[in-house]
């Protein structure tokens, strides 16, 4: 195919370069970035080790929430966030109204992810009146990027969003009872691993 050809052919029928999910290609990597991260949990991983690894060993380590905490550092903001929705969405807890209200401002927020519906997420999850695992991913909503309020002009810390992000999926993870939080911690991870593939 010549230059002309390549230039003649529609663009969505070229090859797209692989998106990774992921901030950083490897967990040393993410630990050198944001080193937040350190505080939450005790594993470290290896120089070598790649994500998909870490993730396995957390999972069978005596502490397998850690993996919770990995997933939610190392996913781009949008995608951890559509994780965490997801595993509050099919957990076993039931919801208050309100709840479900933000839900849907959230569900409306990984689909139309601009600065407008990222601050009425925010002000709906700043004002309520209990720190729910949905308001809790309402504020990783909130903090997911650009400034903290229309009137305010500093950026968000990186680490804000993996850190709500974390707190939304265990305490929902904590909400479960004793006898059904495996099943459910081994079922948030399954969903995350879709995070670990290049798409």
């Amino acid at each position: 195919m010549d230059d002309q050809e390549l230039q003649d052919e529609p663009q969505q029928e070229r090859t797209q370069p692989a998106i990774s999910a992921l901030r950083y290609e490897t967990p040393s990597e993410l630990y050198a970035a944001m080193p937040q991260i350190r505080t939450l949990m005790q594993h470290r991983p290896r120089d070598d080790e790649s994500a998909v690894a870490f993730l396995a060993r957390l999972r069978s380590s005596t502490t397998p929430e850690e993996a919770v905490t990995f997933t939610a550092f190392a996913a781009r903001a949008k995608m951890a966030i559509w994780w965490a929705y997801e595993c509050v969405r099919t957990s076993s807890e039931e919801m208050s109204a309100d709840d479900r209200a933000l839900m849907e401002q959230i569900a409306n927020w990984t689909t139309h992810p601009d600065a407008q519906n990222r601050y009425m997420v925010m002000k709906e999850a700043l004002w309520a009146p209990q720190r729910t695992p949905v308001v809790l991913l309402g504020l990783a909503v909130g903090w997911s990027g650009g400034q903290f309020a229309p009137n305010d002009p500093s950026q968000v810390p990186p680490y804000r969003t993996p850190r709500a992000v974390n707190s939304a999926v265990l305490s929902c993870l904590a909400k479960s009872s004793l006898s059904r939080r495996p099943i459910e911690l081994a079922r948030f991870l399954d969903l995350a691993l879709s995070l670990y593939r290049v798409l």
